[in-house]
């Protein structure tokens, strides 16, 4: 395992201020890509059809290279894989950003941008989250996920109300070159700044197969974690209604403005921010499964609540809980493995549930995405947050989700 003495205490905090810093930056710019992209499908195709097409694009890449992604952050420096994994995604959204400019603007060039978008953040995503452990101490990790989950929150709070101004006033590709501009900024911050403490090397580089199959060994010998990629899966089946279609929802239930688009992600990530500061002051119930178990649970009310309100006010309500409840989910997830996880495979371990929450959702999308073209997104919303409440459930049912919650 990784020591924790190994970081410098008085050290630390600047360390990990100054790494959420940078990928904050460069989320903010990824935020503003997502929010121009999915917009301008959904405003002008109107189709879950074509939401489905857009979240398959970006989540099959995701899901192919994760569990290579988890291998490369186990063996090599994960400040050069965050580094290269953003250059690479500005580049792709550099060249989408040139074609549109020069008249090419065509749904299917937004699909590869989604797709080769996928894959930087499939490598990038698990060394991010195993780098954490590297420079936080053990007994600060779930306040310190649950500061930068608010951090995040108000970074993703600010980016839609930018990127609604820039998108009603500027050509798309615009918006893209934000993202080129950001990341720019990010990797000169990790790259200068950041300090990593030095890890043993691993001898043997060659044979990444055995690397692998050593990995999903681990996971299968270790009970806690494969129920909880079991049950992050279902999760992520049942929340795609909530996270893909509420945006067409929004569309066809209260109007087609653009502001409504970027007042429902205001509501959502007001929530998370809130919920954040809530899981950093509070740290949540001394189990930390019970508190995934609640948050999980007000999740899907707060998903049928979305299914029922005729109101926008009220429906930004349920939205803004909504976000509430996925900092409080995250937040104990996060340091449940991050604690409990031996190092030497933190980077595997976080690339297949990687792999498993990327495709789960375009998994969920392929039933939901075609239901909402013939079936109203409000009734899908009120049965997926039925089966939300069940999955919250299992958190407390099951005695191995119990005591993996139990801090030593």
């Amino acid at each position: 395992m990784y020591r924790n003495d190994m970081i410098k205490t008085s050290k630390w905090k600047l360390n990990a201020t100054l790494f959420i810093f940078g990928q904050g930056i460069t989320l903010f710019g990824s935020m503003l890509v997502n929010y121009a992209v999915q917009w301008h499908i959904t405003l002008t195709s109107k189709s879950g059809i074509a939401m489905m097409l857009f979240t398959l694009s970006a989540a099959v890449p995701m899901f192919i290279i994760s569990p290579f992604a988890g291998i490369w952050a186990d063996r090599h420096s994960k400040k050069l894989i965050i580094n290269l994994a953003d250059a690479a995604i500005a580049l792709i959204t550099l060249l989408m950003g040139l074609l549109f400019s020069l008249g090419f603007e065509y749904m299917a060039l937004l699909l590869i941008c989604a797709a080769a978008r996928g894959f930087g953040q499939g490598v990038q995503t698990p060394a991010v989250n195993s780098l954490l452990p590297e420079i936080v101490p053990e007994r600060n990790l779930l306040r310190f996920n649950g500061v930068n989950s608010s951090l995040q929150s108000v970074i993703m709070f600010v980016s839609p109300i930018v990127g609604g101004v820039l998108i009603t006033v500027l050509p798309i590709q615009y918006v893209l070159f934000v993202d080129v501009a950001t990341a720019a900024i990010g990797i000169s911050l990790l790259l200068i700044f950041v300090k990593i403490p030095l890890r043993e090397k691993i001898a043997d580089k060659k044979n990444a197969w055995n690397d692998l199959v050593k990995g999903m060994a681990y996971i299968k010998n270790h009970a806690f974690i494969k129920k909880f990629m079991i049950v992050s899966a279902l999760f992520n089946f049942l929340v795609a209604p909530t996270a893909l279609l509420t945006m067409l929802q929004t569309t066809r239930d209260f109007g087609e403005d653009t502001w409504r688009l970027v007042a429902i992600e205001l509501a959502f990530f007001i929530g998370m921010a809130f919920g954040g500061v809530i899981i950093g002051v509070w740290g949540g119930f001394k189990n930390k499964s019970y508190t995934i178990a609640v948050a999980t649970a007000i999740s899907g009310l707060c998903t049928i609540g979305l299914g029922l309100a005729d109101n926008f006010a009220i429906y930004l309500f349920f939205m803004a809980l909504a976000g509430i409840t996925v900092s409080s989910v995250n937040a104990p997830i996060m340091t449940i493995i991050q604690t409990k996880v031996d190092a030497d495979y933190m980077g595997r371990v976080f690339s297949v549930f990687t792999m498993l929450s990327s495709i789960m959702m375009p998994v969920g999308m392929l039933l939901w995405g075609p239901l909402a073209d013939v079936v109203s997104i409000d009734w899908l919303l009120i049965l997926s947050g039925m089966g939300i409440i069940v999955t919250g459930a299992l958190f407390v049912v099951s005695k191995t989700l119990r005591e993996a919650g139990i801090s030593h």
